[in-house]
């Protein structure tokens, strides 16, 4: 009596010890879902982590442009260490360029020393000068000049690169739903054959306790065995497709340490998710949708601003050069230079037309063929996205239609092959005609998952068509 409540003392303690073991085991054996593979391609998948550094590089870009803006400052010096004027003087000028009108501010210090001619302008008084003023273009280089073309340019890159990213999302969401859907058909597939090929070995005991009987000829023994043997190749072939299946879905989908993770059959899913086909009032209003939501149609959009941009700088540069120039300055303290001591203003203009202009002609000529191109590509884009999402719709009604006629199919090959089950059994038919029946339960079950499985491949095509899965915002990194 000791000797049992010792052992079942050990059982619990054992059984308890095993109770977080189990519970890992069963956890880690949890079915992959879909949303949990689309998860993983939002964070962790490298082609999409790389479409979304465009922004990078965009901002990165912009900045270069914005630094033809930038605040510069310049100093220089000269000294006279021989000849008749001994004078020396410094330079020191900040200078900004303005935003608007292609003009720039200036503000500065110089003064000298010494003695200097009458004509150089670097004389200033023993306290120096301070001086200020500004340049605007009038015509030419005035509403539009290179500096801000390329910084307008550079902020609609920025804005290309959503395009770019929200194309990338709906592609690389496309791919990994047909993955995941064909990885869940190809095991599947795999179960199938083996439960057919589980059949006929579980046969051969029954056949050889038959010949042994002498109530069958030997050579459906042999039949049987060559059964075995074929559904065995088969099972290879099938077990060949679902290993190449997880090995592209593992691309999808990644463990903790961002690796491509393999998933067995032991996680697949009892049962294909259930279907809803789209119906035919939803497609008009996805097309017209799909306009908008589409990012290459706005992406083209954009390219049009910039090469709009192109144009008005191809046309600024048809215009000639009426530059102003305002400038003031006032010298500090005593010195020997009376002409020095009054406050000095300067007003400027400059005139430069350009007689030929051919670059700024060929320009405009060059952009205005861009411009028709882009027209007719947002053109054949519209065409191309109607087709698409016909053919994704036609698709997912035609899949529909085959699942639950392929269900009936299979229902209808169970019934007739139990009954020809029944009938080998009973000595009534023949092993061969057995075999058909079986062969023909088997073709329908694979009919059936590769209906359901060309359901949701095309449902992918069609949210992709639609952009129904794109991102409104694209997310940061």
């Amino acid at each position: 009596m000791i000797r049992r409540t010792t052992k079942c003392r050990l059982f619990f303690r054992l059984a308890f010890r095993l109770v977080p073991l189990l519970g890992t085991t069963l956890s880690a054996l949890e079915p992959i879902t879909h949303s949990a593979v689309i998860h993983s391609v939002t964070s962790q998948y490298p082609p999409y982590l790389m479409a979304l550094i465009e922004r990078d590089i965009a901002a990165g870009r912009l900045r270069q442009a914005q630094g033809s803006f930038d605040l510069s400052f310049l100093a220089k010096g000269s000294f006279n260490p021989t000849g008749y004027y001994d004078g020396s003087n410094g330079d020191f000028i900040f200078d900004q360029p303005l935003p608007f009108w292609g003009g720039n501010v200036f503000a500065g210090y110089k003064i000298s020393s010494g003695s200097l001619a009458d004509y150089d302008k670097n004389r200033t008084l023993l306290d120096g000068e301070l001086r200020a003023g500004l340049r605007v273009n009038l015509l030419r280089d005035g509403p539009i000049d290179s500096r801000r073309a390329a910084l307008w340019k550079a902020r609609l890159d920025q804005e290309i690169a959503d395009p770019f990213i929200q194309r990338q999302h709906l592609d690389i969401i496309r791919s990994a739903t047909r993955a995941y859907y064909n990885w869940l058909a190809m095991g599947k597939r795999y179960n199938v054959s083996e439960n057919l090929l589980r059949i006929a070995k579980d046969r051969e005991i029954a056949i050889a306790e038959l010949v042994e009987k002498g109530q069958v000829a030997p050579i459906v023994k042999v039949d049987n065995e060559r059964l075995v043997i074929s559904r065995q190749l088969n099972l290879v072939q099938a077990r060949r497709r679902f290993e190449a299946a997880a090995i592209e879905l593992s691309l999808f989908y990644r463990d903790e340490r961002d690796e491509p993770r393999i998933i067995t059959r032991d996680h697949l899913p009892a049962l294909f998710p259930k279907t809803s086909p789209v119906s035919d009032n939803e497609v008009g209003s996805a097309i017209s949708q799909s306009f908008v939501k589409r990012p290459e149609l706005r992406r083209i959009g954009l390219v049009m601003e910039k090469l709009g941009i192109d144009q008005k700088l191809a046309k600024n540069a048809l215009l000639p050069n009426l530059d102003l120039t305002a400038s003031v300055s006032e010298n500090l303290g005593p010195g020997p230079y009376k002409d020095r001591k009054e406050t000095e203003t300067s007003v400027g203009i400059e005139l430069k037309v350009p007689l030929q202009r051919n670059e700024a002609k060929g320009r405009l000529q060059t952009i205005s063929a861009e411009l028709e191109r882009l027209t007719a590509d947002a053109k054949f884009a519209r065409e191309r996205i109607v087709a698409e999402i016909r053919d994704a719709y036609s698709a997912i009604k035609a899949a529909h239609e085959q699942i639950s006629q392929t269900k009936r199919n299979v229902e209808l090959a169970v019934q007739l092959e139990q009954a020809e089950s029944k009938r080998f059994e009973q000595g009534a038919t023949d092993l061969f005609a057995l075999q058909i029946r079986e062969q023909a339960t088997f073709d329908g079950r694979l009919l059936e998952i590769d209906a359901q499985a060309e359901f949701f491949r095309a449902q992918a095509d069609y949210e992709a068509a639609t952009a129904q899965k794109t991102i409104l915002a694209v997310p940061t990194r």
